[in-house]
């Protein structure tokens, strides 16, 4: 039973109190009490309205029902349907043209298009991992991946491979940096002449891109360059084995990457109680006052992981120019829904988790405002939130009142806090445009995110019909549509220049060949920054920012006007052909279940929030609650209408329990859920595809965090 202290008109877990007291308000200026009474009286405040927005979710979710039901039989009319959800409330007038004015933005934000990281905040291993990668070694990525074509062998270092690794970064090189008549290739000496970088006595085409060095000009140990904005910096050392071998000293050629990073407090952890958040608040704490470290055992040598520094360098006029070292953090709030534990309200009821995270991830950032100097995350006096699962402008107005009221009681300038609206939920892409509106002070980041947007697609049309097989859906024109709008609607408002358009993860981390391949799509679809799952991939998709110049992309789409509108949108992803065969219908559950079973495990019994999943091929991909959600959320629609039986669900789910078994079997902390399926976790993974219909808007969670929480009381 956890501890409980009376804090103002609030009963909150003792730890919580602790940490609040102790470790989040000293320096920060703001009294204990102050903090308590303010913070107290916006609970009290503002949980009835969250209440009624998600009362208004369901009401709504529940017209919808009943229009596909009375439709039923019947050929999907679209403009019949567009009439109705007008005329509920779900499809709002498009007002007129605006442009947002979020002012005091960094530029990692509004002008450097680049690579962006989404880690668990839980684990301060990754967060300092993602934090740092705003620089990463070319060489070490394309070595350590199949980048070039296949998987390093495993032994000694392997010099032909290295060889073929060095040619591969020249190549790179001659295409970002050219040299007037010469290439990277040949080049013998690379020196720096009255502000000048000369390559073997040649310039670069565009000297301009010549941006600084370290270290005596006539041989520098570091040479800045810079193309479409982002940073390159050769690392020159004879006495490293690799620069020591290389004709020109190069030992090593490292790309400015993962430019932004997002402190994940909701889908890629698993904090159910007062002690996970302590956990993720005390991790971001440490960011934020730049003192985190994590020691750990490597290759049997135990490592301390800190935030690394700035680099400096002497700018070509001669003066001193410094570089930030770390990506710009941002933070990801949990959204509306869910309630925690850690805190009760006066009526006993438990605190709305995303109003107690804006109000203690804005306090703990303003150890980084207060900050003079030493290793600051904003520059430009900003805190960033990212607000994930909010339905329609509504919802984003309510999170903009929520953080003014946070700013108000912390002393901050209002529009210190600056907002990141997830565009995931299909009542949020079809008004897209007025929820930038909502929120127009403050927006500087929207995103598509693929998974939860299909996820909430199925469980929105849930009684429209049979979906689509999965790999289908993600060929409908509604998936082109909604990718379009996010960027053209972005533009609109004018985003540009001014906050981040963004696009979603890559799943797959050790395909890094093929990431390479299809994720330069981002940028040239006019994103100015993209999810990877690693430093390493943030490194490689590197390249592509300077392939791409977002900017001029950007302002060519906007220039052409928008490409898709809101009727694309609701082209609800059915399946056309449903005469599908046993073995094609076996083979998407399995796929589902098995990709299902393979995240709730290790959600439930080991509290890890985001996995590398094996699939039902073994391939290994990124799992977190959006993939999850579309999973369940598919099945249960299977079984809704028939497709599927719950006998065969259960067999199935059954059969891919023991493929997990086998996946987990050199894990020695797993518990297997084959033979027995007694227990928790295999319990959850069925509640999210047998009772995935009833779940609000499908989320995972309330399945997810009660069978944790029922785990951590045994």
């Amino acid at each position: 039973m956890t501890s409980k202290v009376k804090r103002a008109k609030l009963d909150v877990a003792s730890t919580l109190a602790d940490f609040i007291e102790t470790r989040a308000l000293p320096g920060t200026g703001i009294d204990a009490d102050r903090f308590w009474d303010g913070f107290s009286a916006l609970l009290h405040e503002l949980a009835p309205r969250n209440k009624a927005l998600l009362d208004k979710r369901k009401a709504l979710q529940d017209k919808i029902d009943g229009w596909h039901i009375a439709h039923r039989g019947q050929p999907h009319d679209g403009e019949a349907y567009q009439d109705f959800l007008r005329e509920i409330g779900y499809l709002l007038p498009e007002g007129e043209a605006f442009s947002i004015d979020t002012s005091n933005v960094d530029p990692e934000i509004a002008t450097v298009a680049g690579p962006q990281l989404v880690v668990p905040i839980t684990n301060a291993r990754f967060a300092l991992n993602a934090a740092n990668a705003r620089w990463g070694s070319l060489y070490d990525a394309f070595y350590g991946t199949d980048a070039m074509g296949s998987q390093p062998k495993p032994g000694p270092y392997d010099r032909g491979r290295g060889a073929r690794v060095v040619a591969r970064a020249r190549v790179f090189l001659d295409q970002a940096f050219p040299i007037e008549g010469h290439s990277h290739a040949d080049a013998r000496r690379y020196y720096v002449d009255r502000g000048q970088l000369l390559i073997d006595d040649k310039p670069l085409e565009n000297p301009a891109k010549f941006a600084g060095f370290a270290g005596h000009p006539k041989a520098p140990e570091r040479v800045l360059l810079v193309n479409n904005g982002l940073h390159v910096e050769l690392v020159f050392d004879r006495t490293h084995p690799i620069g020591s071998r290389d004709q020109a000293g190069l030992a090593d050629v490292r790309m400015e990457a993962a430019v932004s990073a997002i402190m994940d407090c909701e889908d890629s952890v698993a904090c159910v109680d007062a002690a996970d958040k302590v956990q993720a608040y005390g991790n971001w704490l440490g960011l934020m006052q730049g003192n985190l470290t994590e020691t750990f055992d490597k290759a049997g040598q135990s490592m301390t992981r800190a935030l690394a520094p700035d680099l400096g360098y002497t700018a070509p006029d001669g003066s001193a120019l410094q570089v930030k070292g770390r990506a710009l953090m941002l933070v990801r709030n949990v959204g509306h829904l869910m309630t925690n534990p850690a805190i009760h309200l006066a009526d006993g009821s438990e605190v709305y988790e995303g109003l107690m995270d804006a109000m203690i991830t804005v306090l703990i950032a303003m150890h980084d405002l207060k900050k003079d100097g030493g290793l600051r995350n904003s520059h430009a006096g900003s805190v960033y939130v990212v607000k994930p699962k909010m339905h329609g402008p509504e919802e984003v107005a309510f999170a903009d009142e929520t953080f003014t009221r946070v700013e108000a009681l912390l002393g901050l300038p209002r529009y210190t806090v600056k907002l990141g609206v997830m565009d995931e939920e299909r009542r949020t892409s079809v008004n897209l445009k007025e929820c930038i509106r909502a929120a127009k002070h403050r927006v500087a980041f929207i995103n598509t995110g693929f998974l939860d947007r299909t996820g909430d697609e199925i469980h929105t049309s849930m009684e429209a019909g049979p979906f689509s097989r999965k790999d289908f859906i993600k060929r409908k024109s509604w998936i082109a549509a909604y990718e379009n709008q996010n960027v053209d609607i972005g533009l609109e408002c004018g985003l540009r220049g001014r906050a981040q358009i963004g696009k979603g993860m890559w799943a797959k981390p050790d395909a890094m060949a093929e990431m390479l391949e299809v994720k330069i799509e981002h940028p040239r679809a006019g994103a100015n920054c993209a999810w990877v799952p690693s430093p390493t991939a943030a490194t490689l998709h590197a390249l592509h920012y300077h392939q791409v110049n977002v900017a001029a992309v950007q302002e060519k789409l906007l220039a052409g006007g928008r490409r898709a509108y809101v009727s694309a949108l609701l082209d609800i992803p059915m399946a056309s052909y449903r005469r599908w065969s046993e073995a094609q219908i076996t083979r998407e559950v399995e796929n589902n279940a098995q990709g299902i079973l393979g995240y709730v495990v290790r959600w439930i019994d080991a509290g890890v929030g985001c996995s590398k999943v094996p699939d039902i091929n073994d391939v290994a991909l990124m799992e977190d609650r959006a993939t999850c959600r579309i999973s369940a959320q598919h099945i249960a629609n299977w079984l809704h209408h028939g497709v599927v039986s719950e006998v065969q669900v259960m067999e199935i789910m059954r059969r891919m329990a023991a493929v997990v078994d086998r996946q987990n079997a050199g894990d020695p902390s797993y518990v297997p859920m084959a033979p027995g399926f007694n227990g928790i976790a295999f319990a959850a993974a069925c509640d999210l595809v047998f009772k995935g219909r009833v779940q609000p808007s499908g989320y995972t969670e309330p399945v997810l965090h009660a069978r944790r929480l029922e785990l951590k009381a045994a």
